[in-house]
């Protein structure tokens, strides 16, 4: 940067950290501040695209991240009753030919962790703990920010991280209004060492049934199988990811499902359930000096597996365009919105409609499975719906020239 700016990120999540550790590769002072008092194993697996990896690699982490990762050989459907399968794609070699970039599988604590520990060592001291959000104010000359714990403090610009419940936003554009998609999602982690050999194998797997899906996969080296299953469920609208439920409970939401999802449900220590609402997509989300990343301006629903995807991509997006102009913040922020928009909203709603695709009422019978399948996820249709998410290049996409928002 021309002009070494000092930037405040509120959160320090997958968002805010890569968007920290970006502005830090690019020469600014960042300061992190996070509402939590602590940060320990939070949340469960994290689906890293190549569009996702691109980013992280280009940031310095590749070594890193292949410490903890798990590299699956590829993606399968399995359908909720007889647990016919159908390979979606492979995930190995050909994602890196394809994209020249690999698709790996983290437990999110994993990945957090990284991203932490390399902000730190760029910036020793930065990462502030139990620090919550109060408000900001604009002046001519930058952002006075106050923060719990730390006073007020004056930045260049500051960067709203701080996810789906976004102080930031809500300061900035009010708080706005979810809505029920009538599913009830369900996560828990699994050691191998308690599967049996054929549901220990190197594949993430999609089953589909009518009106619920599952979808595991490998974490922490293999060590690990990531579960979420997702329940049409109408009432259940507790959005905390640490409302605890029981193994019982989830059992009886799968009851008639292959013996499989069964077992891996059996060896879950401790499910956790949370409600999914869903927020359509903001038509802006940067005012003057602020902006917001990731869950804070455009969360989505988890069936596109993009939600960290995007608010990495805008990590590194964001960084670039303030090092584009450093003079000027506030058109810096302007080009990012412009940049992102499209993009993340076509993510939102593709999301959405893949919660459709896997819980199709064809999906209850064996034979019509197998035609809704062979059609839904074809060659053709899976490469239409993925390849222009995981082709996405968040390392290049051209800050000097983005258009103006209208």
């Amino acid at each position: 940067m021309a002009k070494r700016l000092r930037v405040a990120v509120i959160g320090a999540g997958i968002g805010g950290l890569t968007a920290a550790l970006a502005l830090l590769r690019e020469g600014a002072e960042v300061q992190v501040f996070e509402q939590a008092p602590a940060f320990g194993e939070v949340g469960a697996g994290i689906q890293v695209s190549a569009n996702g990896t691109r980013c992280l690699f280009a940031l310095g982490l590749e070594a890193a991240v292949r410490e903890v990762a798990s590299a699956p050989a590829g993606k399968q459907i399995r359908l909720w009753s007889t647990g016919q399968r159908w390979t979606l794609f492979d995930l190995g070699e050909s994602s890196v030919a394809r994209y020249g970039y690999p698709y790996l599988m983290l437990h999110r604590a994993d990945l957090h962790r990284v991203l932490a520990e390399a902000v730190l060592a760029a910036q020793p001291g930065c990462i502030h703990a139990g620090a919550r959000y109060l408000r900001h104010e604009e002046q001519a000359d930058g952002v006075w920010l106050e923060v719990e714990g730390h006073g007020a403090q004056h930045f260049d610009a500051l960067i709203g991280a701080d996810g789906i419940h976004s102080a930031c936003r809500e300061r900035l554009f009010g708080a706005g209004v979810p809505w029920f998609t009538g599913c009830m999602a369900w996560r828990g982690l699994v050691p191998m060492s308690r599967l049996p050999a054929h549901l220990a194998a190197p594949v993430g797997t999609n089953w589909v049934g009518p009106g619920a899906h599952v979808v595991t996969y490998p974490v922490r080296r293999g060590e690990l199988l990531n579960f979420v299953g997702v329940v049409e469920k109408p009432g259940w609208t507790d959005e905390s990811w640490n409302t605890r439920g029981t193994v019982d409970e989830c059992l009886r939401d799968f009851a008639h499902w292959h013996e499989d999802v069964h077992a891996i449900v059996r060896a879950i220590e401790q499910p956790y359930r949370w409600a999914l609402l869903g927020r359509d997509p903001m038509p802006r989300w940067s005012e003057g000096r602020a902006t917001l990343v990731g869950d804070a301006c455009h969360p989505t629903l988890p069936f596109l597996a993009q939600g960290a995807m995007m608010a990495i991509e805008d990590g590194v997006v964001v960084a670039r365009c303030l090092a584009a102009r450093p003079d000027d913040p506030a058109e810096a922020f302007r080009r990012f919105e412009a940049l992102r928009h499209e993009r993340t909203a076509r993510i939102v709603r593709g999301s959405a409609d893949n919660a459709r695709r896997f819980h199709d009422p064809r999906l209850a019978s064996a034979e019509g499975a197998a035609d809704y399948v062979n059609r839904e996820w074809s060659p053709e249709r899976v490469q239409q719906r993925y390849d222009w998410l995981f082709s996405y290049d968040a390392t290049s996409v051209d800050v000097e020239t983005a258009p103006h928002p209208a």
